[in-house]
């Protein structure tokens, strides 16, 4: 399938999504959602064991188009981000295989919504993030309120989401909301090298791992305790764990096959 605002790449078993309006700061149209949600299904169903999500040009994501696709925004909200941006937030939390962000620039209101809904988040030192949406009278969306609350507390998700500063590179990985930082020319391969690795393991058990960690994020210690009890009988009747066991006894490095 071809798209109209984003590009999408399969490079052996990596999948690459790059968000395509660069004359627009890669800002979230209906038809972007619509097609995100669509490309990251299409990558597993290629047989991507890994993706990574980056932005065309010198910015992320500037989120919301309030523009729109040409006829601006609607009256309700609500049935906005229900019809567009629920489908492609849950695309990226359903996914099987491991999602990388590539934060090349800016990632402001849906912006850093999407940047941080993966699993591990590589951020160029000259980006920044901003909860934007008290500046122009709105509340925080796209599920920015709880990954930011999560990763950073109630008292900096409250403080970014009331004032809408921005939050440099530096200050996101020190309040733990994103995973490394890369020099700017660096950040995109350096989160492929990331995929490429992950795309290599097992993917089984990986793609278990980081709904595992999601969904302990509100359990308590027993519950999760069930949940890795269900997921390690899956993760055991694998291929790739009788290839680990087999490779350990012959004192090898194990040939993960994503089975």
């Amino acid at each position: 399938m071809s798209y109209e605002t984003l590009i999408y790449g399969l490079e052996g078993s990596v999948a690459t999504i790059t968000l395509n309006r660069p004359e627009r700061m890669n800002a979230l149209s209906f038809t972007l959602l619509t097609e995100l949600a669509h490309a990251v299904k299409q990558a597993q169903a290629e047989g991507a064991r890994a993706l990574v999500l980056t932005g065309a040009g010198g910015a992320f994501c500037s989120g919301a188009d309030l523009i729109g696709d040409g006829g601006g925004m609607p009256d309700d909200l609500g049935a906005l981000l229900e019809t567009y941006y629920r489908p492609a937030v849950q695309a990226l939390a359903d996914a099987d295989i491991p999602v990388i962000s590539a934060i090349n620039g800016p990632a402001v209101g849906a912006g850093l919504s999407f940047a941080l809904a993966v699993d591990i988040v590589v951020m160029a030192r000259s980006a920044y993030l901003m909860l934007a949406f008290a500046n122009i009278g709105l509340v925080p969306d796209a599920g920015a309120t709880w990954l930011v609350a999560k990763s950073a507390g109630r008292a900096k998700a409250l403080e970014m989401a009331l004032l809408g500063e921005k939050v440099s590179a530096e200050q996101a990985l020190d309040l733990g909301l994103v995973t490394r930082l890369a020099e700017d020319d660096a950040v995109l391969a350096d989160a492929t090298a990331i995929a490429a690795r992950l795309a290599a393991g097992p993917s089984i058990a990986l793609g278990l791992i980081r709904k595992q960690i999601a969904a302990a994020l509100n359990m308590t210690l027993i519950e999760t305790f069930e949940v890795e009890k269900a997921n390690q009988q899956a993760a055991g009747r694998t291929r790739d764990f009788r290839e680990a066991v087999n490779a350990f006894a012959e004192k090898r490095k194990p040939q993960f096959k994503g089975q």
